[in-house]
């Protein structure tokens, strides 16, 4: 991959010629991108005064070999500002750890896409929209580390759907899948915190289904709303429902997560209620979906009563729980697309 990126010349940056030299090579995503020239690639590295060459993670399933160089390439061509390449890294390392089975991901035939979530410092530091609209598009940040990973992915990974990767109808996440935490509507503690991460900022990557709206309007009460985003989570079908080792991210709006909170209940009080309530029944579970793929624990096979409920992660920790969006009562379930684990890295911008 490193020589494909030693260089070459254009006659112009113009949009259209440079589509159809990038289309000559495989390259690009299908939308403009920022010609990555030398000098832009350099202001990168120096941003993070870094070895060009040093090798950050191996991606496949190509095992093409992410130097600090190549992710910078990727990043400019995404339209990342060199502020926003210490993300971009750490996401490339996270995703690059054991238990994110990154292989498994670049090459299902599930609709996964990598969420990138940013925390503390950085999400203001740098101009990531936590609030309204933090899924969406319209802010830089965002939109662009998320495509500068979905880049990095197909270029020095060569996940291409049809090619490497097999995903059957793929999702618009794939695009890139950028959001922050809102720390400041934020009841508990950060995110990060809750994991054992104590850094001023941090970032996690989430290999993961589509997402899942869970509006609810009129609750008064906590069982109310989470009784809501339960239902959301037990989806009949979905690949987590039968990889019982998987995590499920739960997003609570700010109004959702104050409601909540106002009745004394804590993260892990609502972790707990989720593992309770988010079941299907061994009767529906059986009629269609995933039976007979499932990672079930062997109690979970022990058992042949019908209505026996079981169950959508394997313990209340699975469910990851932090508070991002605006005003307006839509919280959001993202479930895991099967073996994989969430990874959550300090870095500094």
């Amino acid at each position: 991959m490193a020589d494909e990126f030693e260089g070459f010349e254009l006659s112009s940056e113009d949009p259209a010629e440079v589509r159809r030299v990038l289309a000559q090579r495989g390259w690009g995503d299908g939308l403009p991108v920022v010609v990555p020239t030398k000098k832009r690639v350099a202001e990168f590295l120096t941003a993070v005064d870094c070895d060009p060459e040093a090798l950050v993670g191996i991606i496949p399933p190509r095992l093409g070999e992410a130097s600090e160089r190549l992710i910078a390439v990727n990043a400019v061509m995404a339209g990342c500002t060199p502020d926003l390449f210490p993300v971009v890294r750490a996401a490339v390392r996270a995703m690059c750890r054991p238990e994110a089975n990154l292989a498994g991901a670049q090459a299902t035939t599930g609709p996964v896409a990598p969420l990138l979530v940013v925390h503390g410092e950085a999400v203001e530091k740098l101009g990531f929209n936590c609030g309204h609209g933090t899924f969406g598009p319209g802010w830089v940040p965002n939109a662009t580390v998320g495509r500068a990973v979905r880049l990095i992915l197909m270029h020095i990974g060569g996940a291409r759907a049809g090619g490497a990767s097999m995903t059957t109808q793929g999702q618009p996440g794939q695009a890139g899948l950028c959001i922050a935490e809102n720390l400041a509507a934020t009841p508990w503690e950060s995110y990060p915190a809750s994991v054992g991460i104590e850094a001023s900022s941090a970032l996690t990557v989430f290999f993961s289904e589509s997402l899942h709206n869970a509006q609810d309007h009129t609750s008064k009460e906590p069982n109310g709303v989470l009784g809501t985003i339960a239902s959301m989570a037990a989806a009949h079908g979905s690949n987590a429902t039968y990889a019982c080792d998987a995590e499920s991210f739960v997003i609570l709006c700010p109004e959702h997560a104050q409601l909540v909170a106002s009745r004394g209940w804590s993260r892990r009080d609502v972790q707990l209620y989720l593992y309770e309530h988010a079941r299907l029944s061994r009767r529906k579970l059986s009629l269609g979906g995933c039976a007979g793929m499932d990672s079930w624990r062997p109690w979970m096979h022990a058992d042949s009563d019908p209505d026996q409920r079981i169950p959508v992660v394997d313990h209340p920790d699975d469910f990851r729980i932090l508070v991002a969006g605006g005003g307006g009562k839509h919280s959001s379930v993202l479930t895991s697309w099967g073996p994989t684990r969430s990874v959550t890295l300090p870095f500094e911008c």
